[in-house]
């Protein structure tokens, strides 16, 4: 991504209020708001427009991270559609100032948007079936700018879910490993949790204790995130976690402490690697 100027507005001025940001040289515009502020949110001439919008929350069962990914022709009428979702806590949209937005290419973003929140894995996706549209090249080709500029600016709004993924073949020295019944894993810090690579072994069985992890690794296992391979699981996809001590649940299928199940290739904990950084 190229270096950009965000002109962040905080309406009523609190940081996690009602805001608007843009960039510079661009045609978009994203609102954001939380759940307590949605009154004034709809308000707001410009979710009349077509547009692409996150609801993002917590999934009551695991205690992950949620998000649903949606798109109208009027989003402030789609919105108030939603109130019976608990999940969600606050919502960011994304219209055109020009009004260039046709129903074609929002259908286009959320397809898109919903594939890299499904490949990315760091939070659940509520929706329940994938969407998309077929665009003319020169259409999807303009679409494909105006998503990546979408991408610059959700971190900024709080929505980290389409972070790209750590290469596990850089900086192969802060590798961490999770090793249990011979089975182990790979990963390592991330600026929003810990990754574990792909290929990565977990324990086949849960613990019988296990009731939160034991859901999360049953709706990994029901995306095809995890796979059954002989006495162990397996990582099918790069996933990150809000935690080493999820991810490493995860991994040997009950609650664990990240801090100390997580070593570097020397046997060091996890614990002691960041006593030292401090």
């Amino acid at each position: 991504m190229q270096a950009t100027t965000i002109k962040l507005f905080l309406v009523h001025g609190n940081p996690n209020g009602l805001r608007t940001a843009e960039l510079s040289n661009w045609s978009g515009k994203a609102i954001a708001a939380p759940r307590t502020e949605i009154s004034e949110l709809l308000k707001r001439d410009e979710l009349a427009s077509p547009g692409v919008y996150f609801l993002t929350g917590v999934d009551p069962k695991s205690g992950d991270r949620a998000i649903y990914i949606g798109e109208a022709e009027n989003v402030a009428s789609r919105l108030k559609g939603h109130s019976s979702r608990d999940f969600w806590n606050s919502v960011t949209v994304f219209v055109s100032k020009d009004e260039n937005l046709t129903k074609a290419h929002i259908r286009y973003l959320e397809g898109v948007f919903i594939g890299k929140a499904n490949d990315n894995s760091s939070a659940i996706v509520v929706n329940s079936a994938s969407s998309g549209a077929k665009l003319p090249e020169s259409d999807a080709a303009e679409m494909d700018v105006f998503l990546q500029k979408c991408l610059q600016l959700l971190p900024v709004l709080g929505i980290s879910d389409f972070n790209e993924k750590i290469d596990q073949t850089s900086e192969t020295k802060e590798l961490l490993y999770c090793r249990i019944r011979g089975v182990m894993a790979t990963g390592k810090r991330t600026a929003n949790g810990f990754i574990v690579f792909e290929g990565s072994q977990a324990v086949l069985e849960h613990r019988p204790s296990a009731t939160r992890m034991r859901d999360k690794r049953e709706q990994l296992l029901d995306k095809g995130l995890l796979q059954e391979r002989g006495d162990h699981l397996i990582f099918t996809k790069d996933i990150e976690f809000g935690s080493p001590s999820t991810a490493g649940s995860i991994v040997r299928g009950g609650n664990s402490n990240g801090l100390t199940c997580w070593r570097n290739s020397n046997g060091v904990q996890l614990k002691e690697l960041e006593a030292t950084e401090t």
